[in-house]
């Protein structure tokens, strides 16, 4: 029949292909892809195509959804740009806590995986994301933070060195003695509890910060030998001055050492502490009556050198020629009067000093002391007022208060700061 359309039901039936839907990287708009990235519903296999979305905003919601699978995170933690990968680190550092106890302990899962690859990232950005989550994190894997503490980033490394519990007094004498970052000893100083030993580590270096940092600690167990020796130290260090008067334990020996250095200020501080011997407190006291009748009497010239010379014999035939008279003229900038009694307890001419004194040679004035009799304890404020030395290259006691040369050395340089003059 014209028209009639025959269907034969025999036949076989056409395959019609579906059609394909397209990516959806190019049937959304980019709200809508962050949108779907950022949800825990979205399939992972969306989840994946927009993790190499164009757009880095699309990229970040993936990197912030809790609910990708560890594949999509793996894929991120090598995008280009370095803020997905920050948001990324810090998300995963952020699931450590709901890991099973057993996968804290190493690196074995793949969230953990990724994370420890993250710890790598070049960019330090990425890293100290990981340790702002992580720093004071009781279950955080041990390996984690051994490589963070270990970085030499500052910020990376100083807030886990600072906080972590899970660094052990052996972790810190190892990051003391390999130094990956220049404040690494300034961290480790400023733990909350440190032990002894690690005092020790630190009050042992040449690292004035460090120990600045170790004595404002007020809950770091230090030895009362270690205390000692810092303080024979301190003369030429005035920020030791004040956290060694605030100590939270102080001895009788220590405070009569720190009364002879320290400004008046911290003198009055000092003679105020409750759990010194009333003995040593009531001296303390007068010490600091005596040095304020001083400095409100009128200030007298500075003696020339001949003046000087003759006021240093007449302690010597007084018998008050001694340690505490020099200190007294170093206290009060009296570089001459201070030449003067090293001069005549030496049984040298004030030109030997002199000479030291302008040859800026440490170990010169060392030697003088020695020779005089005196101790480190007035060396270092000596070296100071006399050469104009720098902390940094004042010779110091040795861990004891001992002089720092051998005697042989000492007296070698007397010798030839005299023969130089003849």
């Amino acid at each position: 029949m014209t028209g009639q359309i025959i269907i034969d039901r025999a036949a076989t039936p056409v395959s019609i292909a579906p059609i394909a839907p397209l990516p959806v990287t190019t049937v959304a708009d980019e709200a809508h892809r962050v949108r779907i990235g950022s949800s825990p519903q979205t399939d992972p296999t969306v989840l994946l195509s927009l993790a190499s979305d164009p757009s880095v905003t699309v990229r970040a919601a993936v990197a912030l959804n809790r609910a990708a699978p560890v594949h999509v995170d793996r894929l991120l933690a090598g995008d280009s740009d370095e803020r997905v990968r920050t948001l990324l680190a810090r998300k995963l550092a952020s699931l450590i806590p709901s890991l099973p106890e057993a996968q804290r302990d190493h690196i074995g899962s793949e969230t953990l995986q990724t994370l420890e690859r993250l710890v790598e990232d070049e960019a330090e950005r990425v890293r100290a994301a990981i340790t702002e989550v992580v720093k004071d994190l009781p279950g955080a894997p041990r390996e984690l933070i051994l490589r963070l503490a270990h970085d030499s980033a500052v910020s990376v490394c100083d807030p886990v060195i600072r906080l972590s519990p899970i660094l052990t007094a052996e972790d810190l004498m190892a990051l003391l003695a390999s130094r990956p970052s220049p404040v690494t000893a300034v961290a480790v100083a400023r733990r909350p509890h440190l032990s002894e030993a690690v005092s020790d580590a630190l009050a042992a270096s040449n690292d004035t910060e460090a120990v600045t940092a170790l004595l404002h600690n007020q809950s770091a167990s230090i030895r009362e030998a270690t205390l000692d020796a810092l303080i024979a130290r301190a003369g030429e260090v005035t920020a030791w001055h004040a956290p060694l008067v605030r100590r939270p334990k102080l001895t009788d020996r220590a405070a009569r050492a720190l009364s002879d250095i320290v400004a008046t200020q911290l003198l009055d501080t000092l003679a105020c502490r409750a759990d010194l011997n009333a003995a040593v407190s009531s001296e303390l006291r007068r010490r600091l009556a005596e040095r304020l009748q001083s400095t409100t009497s009128a200030h007298r010239p500075e003696p020339n050198m001949e003046q000087a010379m003759s006021e240093a014999k007449i302690l010597y035939a007084e018998g008050r020629l001694n340690e505490e008279a020099l200190l007294a003229a170093v206290q009060r900038g009296e570089a001459r009067l201070a030449s003067a009694i090293v001069a005549v307890a030496a049984d040298l001419p004030a030109s030997v000093v002199d000479r030291a004194a302008t040859l800026r040679s440490a170990k010169g004035l060392v030697s003088l002391v020695w020779r005089a009799g005196f101790t480190m304890r007035a060396a270092g404020p000596l070296q100071t007022l006399l050469a104009r030395l720098p902390p940094e290259t004042v010779l110091r006691g040795t861990a004891s208060g001992g002089f720092p040369l051998a005697v042989e050395e000492m007296r070698w340089q007397i010798d030839f700061l005299s023969r130089m003059g003849r």
